[in-house]
């Protein structure tokens, strides 16, 4: 472990320098990985732990995702089984199920989570509302959570390249002494850039907080409000689109990405940057508020809550459907589709 200097605040950071694959290879050893869940994070954990040499089985309610584990190589009644099945296989048993599915699975496997096994998160969900959701694990259990800071694709992908994507680690309950050794063996067993410290809570209501703010809820919003304004004022969809969305995630996100937010200031024109400078603080200012208003709803339970209720619904999926459907048949997505399509790699 190594302490990094962020911005003036110390962090202890993990790396596969200071914990090897190897050194995670001789903690785990004996462990039997149980993964439930195949669907958003299950399969890229699964694989890259897999490929790593570490003793991995995936459990899955049978249909089209059990179908996907079996064309990835997961061999029925080897090394997948149902959910019940690979949970009292497992001793270290990862709840990469869905929040709502996680609810509704756990007391059909808490029976199987015996002292001196290690229940498993990658999202501070489930533990932190507890009071909510139901999931008290019992004493003798260590509970620990490694949390990738990207979807399961991209820690699949980045991982077969040769990267690796960031995560999180904490330990929310330490029953046997060696939680701290599991959890860092398993982040650098999926393949993790590098591991930060967190807890369950701040991890939970950070992610809450991302999701919906400048991760996916608001910056739709902002692309919006922008294409409506110039749509309204007599520029084109594909104009509109351009000035957008696509200048920004096909040029300038790649350079603040690598170099920083100043260094992309500095090579925009002077205009561009003296109109950035001017325009940050207003944006800042008008945001700022309704940032608070969702922390907190997000820290009070409140977007839990909602969460829980709305994917209890038995035509939560039908409904998510038809809001997703208008968003991707609004002008601006269906230029989208048009502006993709027109890009070199595609043309």
């Amino acid at each position: 472990m190594a302490e990094m200097n962020f911005g003036g605040v110390i962090e202890n950071v993990v790396t596969p320098k200071e914990f090897s694959l190897e050194k995670a290879r001789e903690v785990l050893a004996g462990e039997t990985i149980a993964v439930l869940g195949y669907g958003v994070q299950g399969p890229g954990q699964a694989c890259n732990l897999r490929d790593n040499g570490f003793n991995v089985i995936v459990g899955q309610r049978e249909g089209a995702t059990y179908d996907k584990a079996v064309k990835d190589g997961w061999v029925p009644g080897e090394t997948l089984f149902s959910i019940e099945e690979a949970a009292e296989k497992g001793t270290i048993v990862c709840m990469l199920l869905s929040d709502a599915a996680q609810i509704a699975v756990w007391p059909r496997i808490e029976k199987f989570m015996t002292d001196g096994k290690a229940l498993y998160f990658s999202h501070g969900f489930g533990i932190n509302w507890s009071d909510r959701t139901g999931i008290v694990p019992a004493a003798g259990v260590d509970v620990i959570m490694v949390a990738p800071k990207g979807s399961g694709t991209s820690l699949r992908t980045m991982f077969l390249e040769g990267r690796g994507v960031n995560a999180s680690y904490a330990v929310h309950q330490d029953a046997t002494g060696k939680a701290l050794e599991r959890v860092l063996a398993f982040g650098i067993g999926i393949g993790s850039g590098y591991l930060f410290e967190t807890t369950f809570e701040r991890e939970a209501v950070s992610d809450l907080t991302g999701e919906r703010g400048s991760l996916m809820g608001a910056i739709q919003g902002l692309f919006l409000a922008q294409y409506e304004v110039l749509r309204e004022n007599g520029h084109t969809p594909s104009e509109a689109f351009n000035e957008t969305v696509e200048e920004l995630t096909q040029s300038l996100m790649p350079l603040f990405s690598a170099k920083g937010m100043d260094w992309m200031y500095a090579n925009c024109s002077t205009t561009a940057q003296r109109g950035a400078l001017d325009w940050m603080t207003p944006f800042h200012d008008a945001i700022k508020p309704v940032m608070y208003k969702l922390y907190e709803s997000v820290k009070s339970g409140n977007e839990a809550q909602i969460s829980i209720d709305s994917n209890s619904q038995p035509d939560y999926r039908e409904k998510l459907n038809e809001e997703l459907k208008a968003l991707r048949e609004s002008e601006m997505w269906r230029t989208a589709e048009v502006v993709r399509q027109l890009r070199p790699e595609n043309a």
